[in-house]
């Protein structure tokens, strides 16, 4: 018998910048801290394993690139992991430990390009899924590529229809629009956008997908930063599917944020608001969706 009732934790925590085996022992404390406050569900920031690189250029100006830029960028790609790998195994042993749902925000590298993703571990340890993200903003493209439309799961699971949409990709109506369409329930937005205006953007998506919406912000301090960094304030919060606040925002320090779910609300909220249900116009306004697998070289065999 399904859950109708969990338990989410959002943690607001910050990078060990350029320092993978670290950040990962950090998140192993962490989740075990939130896991001890009885989260089953555990969402960490965007970007929390490989960092952030907030404020750094890499070297880049329109029609040129330095060697130091180079170089910078070849530490990050270094700190960047694989999936599968050594150290998304050791994210799956994190959830595997605390018999927890794991959402993290991960730098990931598959051959010479890094993409900014989101993990997806179930309380076996098992590696239910990945996300990519669809459009890096601004700066970003100059160090991740960008995802395509075979990563956009909304995962089935004993606790709720689990999903992920990345910082300013909540921005994308028609990729609300998917998630809503996939029957999200539990929306992790893993952020590092800590401006006043994302709260009422959380409780938006919350309100309009009748969904709960837990949003992790990363917090580092300015003393934790390298040169040419700038500080991230958090502002983390979880939200109900009527748009009220549940948890958080919380500013300026580590913390944890719990709050307990009730997947009851989400039917009794679309009673009167379902957006692709009996809300939609159809006849009207139709989405087409690509989920396949793009490729830049394709080998046809005679096999």
């Amino acid at each position: 018998m399904e859950a109708t009732r969990v338990r989410g934790a959002v943690v607001q925590a910050g990078s060990i910048l350029f320092d993978r085996e670290r950040t990962l022992q950090k998140a192993a404390d962490l989740a075990g801290d939130a896991a001890r406050r009885g989260a089953g569900l555990i969402v960490f920031p965007e970007a929390f394993i490989g960092g952030y690189p907030k404020g750094l250029d890499f070297g880049a100006r329109v029609g040129s690139r330095t060697p130091e830029g180079r170089e910078q960028f070849r530490v990050y790609y270094n700190n960047a992991l694989t999936v599968p790998g050594e150290s998304c195994d050791a994210l799956s042993d994190i959830a595997r430990v605390h018999a927890i749902y794991l959402v993290m925000g991960v730098i990931e590298r598959d051959g010479g390009t890094l993409y900014c993703t989101v993990l997806f571990f179930a309380p076996d340890g098992q590696l239910l899924g990945k996300h990519r993200k669809l459009m890096p903003t601004a700066a970003e493209r100059l160090v991740w590529g960008f995802g395509d439309g075979s990563t956009m799961p909304v995962l089935d699971t004993p606790i709720g229809r689990i999903g992920a949409v990345i910082c300013w990709e909540n921005y994308m109506p028609l990729l609300r629009m998917t998630m809503y369409g996939k029957g999200i329930q539990l929306y992790c937005a893993p952020t590092v956008d800590d401006r006043e205006t994302w709260l009422p953007t959380m409780r938006h998506i919350a309100l309009e997908g009748r969904c709960f919406v837990l949003s992790a912000c990363q917090v580092l301090c300015a003393d934790e930063c390298p040169p040419g960094h700038m500080a991230i304030r958090g502002g983390s919060c979880i939200i109900d599917p009527l748009g009220r606040v549940l948890a958080g925002p919380h500013f300026d320090e580590q913390t944890i944020l719990t709050a307990d779910m009730d997947l009851g609300e989400i039917i009794r909220g679309k009673y009167d608001l379902d957006v692709t249900g009996h809300y939609a116009r159809p006849d009207v306004f139709e989405l087409r969706v690509n989920e396949r697998r793009t490729s830049a070289v394709r080998i046809d065999t005679d096999d």
